[in-house]
């Protein structure tokens, strides 16, 4: 099984488009509302296995603050400006098309976020940080941005934004954490740091195949 996993997880630059116009084609010719309970369970699937490795305190430490800022002006300094420009250009007789596009451009993902940044080997650490920082800022931010470039009155359920953030952030931290500490109690830090540790990203990788299935 491990095998056949690690093969998915291999290859997930081919599998990504492929997954992702599966789910397209499949969207279009049926009615995909029924799967709609799936997504919060599915993602969940995807970001808990990233987090069984993750260092906590390393979460909390300061240090990279440069990364955090860029990504915080690239996020609401150059994106939101690049949707309403797009908007413009090729739905300006739709504006509800361009305002749709542009409040995409203006919330950040946020488990997605997270395990395509496990997939990549990069630093989740960070990502966990633009993660949380990137939609607390988004929801303030989103209703004005709205009024100031299309001159829309938007409200943004902040209570539904800090739910997200708890049901895909901190609810599979802690429950990665948790189980981390349970396998290195159970079978030492050895046998973890060798041969449990590097199975759980391919655990990741079954959510990610779920959710775009």
């Amino acid at each position: 099984m491990w095998n056949k996993i690690s093969l998915l997880q291999k290859y997930l630059v081919y599998n990504i488009p492929i997954c992702m116009v599966l789910g397209i084609i499949v969207g279009y010719t049926n009615d995909p509302s029924c799967l709609k309970i799936t997504i919060m369970p599915l993602t969940f699937l995807m970001v808990y296995p990233m987090m069984v490795n993750l260092q906590i305190k390393k979460v909390f430490s300061k240090g990279d603050t440069k990364v955090q800022l860029a990504t915080q002006f690239i996020n609401f300094a150059i994106i939101p400006f690049l949707a309403f420009g797009i908007g413009k250009l090729f739905f300006n007789d739709k504006p509800l098309t361009a305002l749709g596009l542009l409040l995409a451009a203006l919330l950040p993902t946020s488990g997605m976020t997270i395990s395509w940044t496990g997939f990549a080997k990069g630093n989740i650490n960070a990502a966990i940080k633009m993660t949380v920082v990137g939609l607390i800022i988004g929801s303030l931010a989103t209703p004005l941005y709205a009024k100031w470039l299309m001159g829309a009155a938007i409200e943004i359920p902040l209570l539904n934004v800090f739910k997200q953030i708890v049901i895909i952030v901190f609810l599979p931290m802690i429950a990665g954490y948790g189980t981390q500490r349970f396998i290195i109690w159970k079978y030492g830090q050895e046998k973890y740091q060798k041969d449990i540790k590097k199975k759980f990203p391919m655990i990741s990788t079954i959510g990610f195949w779920e959710l775009f299935l």
